[in-house]
């Protein structure tokens, strides 16, 4: 995954809406932030609240260049809750937290611009 700024990029190849439909995007609520310290890019373990149907998931993100653990506790972000668990380093990620990059390379989370309930799926 590249995950530079870059302007002249076109969009990916066509797929069907059903395929679309595979991908499990959620909001969850940040419970927890900390430095992951030893990773080779500057990153936070987040723990994230999904709500009743999902629960808490933990989450590796490549953010701290522009957040701080203790900003991120109760913000709201998307991220992808059924790709399987991912070992990243010495921790495990199980949910792909969703962001842009900037046109620094630094990751911007994606979220909502008014509170949803946790859970609240991706449409």
């Amino acid at each position: 995954m590249h995950l530079e700024h870059d302007p002249e990029a076109v969009a990916g190849d066509e797929i069907a809406f059903a395929d679309f439909l595979r991908v499990d995007i959620r909001v969850g609520t940040i419970v927890a932030a900390e430095v992951y310290e030893g990773a080779r890019k500057p990153s936070l373990k987040l723990r994230i609240d999904f709500g009743p149907g999902i629960g808490e998931r933990r989450s590796v993100g490549q953010v701290a260049a522009l957040y701080t653990p203790a900003e991120l506790i109760g913000r709201q972000v998307a991220a992808v809750v059924n790709f399987p668990p991912r070992q990243i380093g010495k921790a495990v990620s199980e949910a792909l937290t969703l962001g842009f990059a900037d046109t620094e390379g630094r990751v911007v989370l994606f979220s909502p611009d008014t509170p949803v309930p946790n859970g609240s799926r991706l449409f």
